[in-house]
């Protein structure tokens, strides 16, 4: 039996109002002051390189209406050591006159909007206390497996010292 195909029309979203160029310096300077003076002290005050991807930068980038945060990253391992690249962690998308939408780069690398609506200030301010929208800490290295394999083994011995097998005869 053959379906009937229908067509849905959607509309899409309208696109903000161009802003002016004073207004896009106003918030490209709002948010690197905001780097600066929050995010770099609390999130980055030293680098501290490690064998794996360590943080060096957090900076921004304004493109298409919006503004992404974003960590620079070096790589420590022996077979890249020294590349960098950047991964964004946070962005704001100018929705209209002083109106702001919240995104958030999840691990998979899509965005997802978390606030919707608000000014440049309270961007900033959710920004600050919003722990989903921090940059992302990776200070501690990984455990060695010469220190968690003994571990291990002593709980997998003293589980099959408690339970007796099955296919083993006593």
């Amino acid at each position: 039996m053959a379906r009937n195909k229908q067509r849905v029309r959607t509309t899409r979203a309208p696109r903000p109002p161009p802003l002016d160029e004073a207004e896009k310096r106003a918030i490209i300077g709002a948010c690197e002051a905001f780097i600066r003076d929050v995010l770099k002290p609390r999130f980055l005050p030293e680098i501290r390189p490690t064998k794996w991807n360590y943080v060096i930068d957090i900076h921004g980038a304004w493109a298409a209406g919006r503004y992404r945060f974003i960590q620079r990253y070096r790589s420590g391992m022996a077979h890249n050591r020294d590349e960098e690249f950047d991964a964004p962690f946070a962005r704001i998308d100018r929705m209209g006159r002083d109106l702001f939408d919240i995104y958030w780069m999840r691990h998979t690398g899509k965005w997802h909007r978390l606030h919707a609506g608000v000014t440049l200030a309270e961007a900033l301010q959710i920004l600050e206390t919003d722990g989903v929208l921090h940059p992302v800490l990776l200070t501690v290295e990984p455990a060695s497996r010469e220190v968690a394999g003994p571990n291990l083994e002593a709980i997998a011995h003293q589980f099959s010292a408690s339970k007796p097998r099955p296919d083993v005869i006593t």
